[in-house]
């Protein structure tokens, strides 16, 4: 008589507080218990991570994962902590003697899951430590960046075929989330898969709403603040294509009232983490990042996606924008481009030096542009990228189609204007998703909040996962998603069997968290409250002008508001021409005040670049900027005693 199989449904349930698959998981799932290679394409929030996850616990063997970011890696090793299934990460981080534990534990088969990076795969005696290890299959995540037909290559993946040639009797699964026909072949054949089970998940999205709009730079601020007015209280990424430009909306939102965070690869490691455990645990809302920012984010609840300009590929803006809506819910993927865009992204192509790789680039920029550009349907578009055909033409959730937002419609104003700093983003509002009728095809979607979740005891229960967080040292939604706690709202538990039913909620997270929990929806019963709001932070120039009276330096003012130099530069030069600050000469470059002012009595303070032409080559925008600050607040002084 055949032995019977594990119980996939009571691990699930006992560790992740599951009581049901998503499409497709359990099938691979299945294939890799069997051994087979598979190759799996899902959306960012199909639930790639359970599917190779879940064989690592009941298979007892270690599964080794290589990941390509760190703090991806770090974050699932500390969530799967949190529900009794011992994982690791080995990563440059760590020091050689707790690289050495780490390592001597994996050979030992104390973990069920290990994270590497491509980069550690590839140093020297790594597989011949894991020939040690009891590993059970290897997962290659984000698998896209293997290949060069990916808009994300990367060299190091391409060491990955050795995993075949090294341990010949394993079995290797693939996971990404945009991955084309091409692509897909190319995963195949760089890992020397053998007849893989391949799974590919529809690619269309239906939750989400898709808006492009092309508009001009004096335009798009006021535009991103009505939307982001429009999703306050909720959970906003905001993508911009520069460093500079991710600080210069982040300063421009907060003059206008609204609180948002930035995030990129020139902050310190610290800011950065900082800065994203606050938006994953719903202290500030809004985070304006680069593309550094998202990969392997999982943040269920995020409510809407707004690019500043182009992505460089279907794929790229596939992944970003699927980061919106991951719980299911209708949400809203937000495109606002400009034609300069183009002319960014020619720069970042002409600084390719590999011919393929450039001449693959123009391709991907061609696509997005005439993405952008299209009258069809946006999410018939994507589906035929990926290689999938929908039987339907309309899909009643994009632009295109029908579904466009109200604060799109309104007439924007020649100079945009908005109302004092009312710190408008309540954490308590929740208002809904715009949308048109779905065609018949599509499933009904939910309201963005069910009416029954009360808003004050979801915020009550984020204060107190905040504090669990902080304890802990791990990102809020390793405590518990947004989408428990919602459920939680919803059925107030009031002993550990009906806490045991809400989904999320596994068995070792009970045993944690439980009793806490539970107290916590007894104590709001009895009428606490989670503490008032604190105090507004200070305006972004009203900050830099209280350090610029304590004597501090640009770059002491950088350090201390965790911004560029250059961004606080812009900051001066507006103090400076509304005449709240002087210039003082030892923020420019010696002798550079009379040879920029001579420039500008014959070029005018219009255009900085026709100014810096005219200047040597030591005199850096910085001093112009602050300079033509200076000669138009004098210009304004003249005129009115003129």
């Amino acid at each position: 008589m055949p032995k019977a199989g594990p119980n996939l449904a009571e691990a699930l349930r006992r560790y992740w507080g599951y009581h049901e698959f998503r499409p497709k998981q359990e099938n691979v799932i299945r294939s890799l218990l069997a051994a087979h290679d598979t190759c799996v394409v899902m959306p960012t929030g199909g639930g790639k991570s359970l599917c190779y996850q879940l064989p690592a616990v009941v298979s007892g063997k270690t599964v080794v994962v290589v990941s390509p970011l760190i703090a991806l890696m770090q974050d699932q090793a500390a969530q799967l902590a949190q529900m009794g299934i011992p994982a690791a990460a080995i990563n440059s981080f760590q020091s050689a003697a707790e690289r050495r534990q780490v390592m001597e534990k994996a050979t030992r088969g104390e973990y069920r899951l290990l994270y590497l990076s491509p980069e550690r795969l590839a140093a020297e005696n790594t597989f011949d430590w894991l020939s040690k290890v009891p590993v059970g299959f290897f997962a290659v995540d984000e698998a896209h960046c293997i290949s060069e037909w990916g808009h994300e290559f990367r060299p190091d993946y391409r060491q990955l075929s050795r995993l075949r040639t090294s341990f010949p009797q394993l079995p290797i699964a693939a996971f990404t989330a945009s991955a084309t026909r091409q692509v897909r072949h190319d995963i195949l054949k760089q890992l020397q898969m053998r007849d893989p089970d391949l799974y590919i998940a529809s690619f269309h999205r239906q939750n989400l709403s898709y808006v492009v709009h092309e508009c001009e730079a004096r335009t798009q601020m006021e535009l991103l603040g009505r939307a982001l007015r429009h999703y306050a209280g909720e959970s906003v990424i905001v993508y911009s294509p520069t460093i500079r430009r991710v600080e210069e909306t982040v300063e421009y939102l907060e003059e206008s009232g609204m609180l948002a965070i930035p995030y990129h690869a020139k902050m310190e490691a610290s800011m950065r983490r900082q800065n994203q455990e606050r938006w994953m645990s719903d202290e500030v809302r809004v985070l304006v990042g680069t593309i550094a920012f998202g990969l392997g984010i999982n943040k269920p609840a995020v409510r809407a996606v707004i690019h500043l300009s182009l992505p460089k590929s279907i794929e790229q803006y596939y992944q970003e924008a699927g980061r919106a809506g991951r719980d299911g819910r209708p949400a809203d993927c937000v495109l606002l481009w400009q034609k300069r865009d183009h002319i960014l992204l020619d720069f970042f192509i002409g600084k390719i030096s590999d011919d393929a790789e450039r001449e693959r680039s123009i391709e991907r920029k061609r696509v997005i542009s005439r993405f952008a550009d299209s009258h069809g349907c946006r999410h018939r578009q994507i589906c035929l990228h990926f290689g999938e055909t929908p039987k339907w033409e309309s899909c009643g959730s994009c632009d295109n189609c029908g579904a466009k937002p109200e604060w799109l419609k309104e007439k924007v104003s020649a100079t945009p204007k908005f109302a004092a700093r009312d710190r408008s983003f309540s954490p308590t509002s929740f208002p809904s998703t715009f949308r048109s009728l779905p065609p018949s095809e599509q499933r009904p979607v939910r309201e963005s909040v069910p009416a029954e979740a009360d808003p004050v005891l979801a915020e009550y229960l984020r204060e107190w996962r905040r504090n669990m967080a902080r304890e802990n040292k791990v990102p809020a939604y390793i405590i518990l998603h947004d989408s428990t706690l919602e459920e939680l709202c919803r059925r107030r538990p009031a002993n550990f069997a009906e806490l045991k039913q809400v989904t999320g909620i596994g068995e070792k997270k009970a045993d944690v968290y439980g009793a806490e929990i539970l107290q916590a929806l007894r104590n709001f019963g009895d009428g606490v409250r989670a503490a008032p709001t604190a105090a507004r932070e200070p305006a972004p120039a009203e900050q830099t002008l209280r350090l610029l009276h304590e004597g501090r330096s640009f770059e002491e003012i950088a350090r201390i508001r965790a911004r560029q130099v250059s961004t606080v530069v812009c900051t001066v030069a507006s103090l400076i021409e509304t005449g709240q600050v002087k210039l003082d000469p030892k923020w420019i470059s010696p002798d550079a005040q009379p040879l920029i002012e001579a420039a500008c009595l014959k070029q005018g303070v219009e255009r900085l670049k026709d100014i810096k032409e005219a200047v040597p080559a030591y005199v850096s925008f910085d001093d112009i900027r602050l300079v033509v600050a200076h000669l138009r607040a004098e210009n304004r002084v003249r005129a009115k005693t003129a």
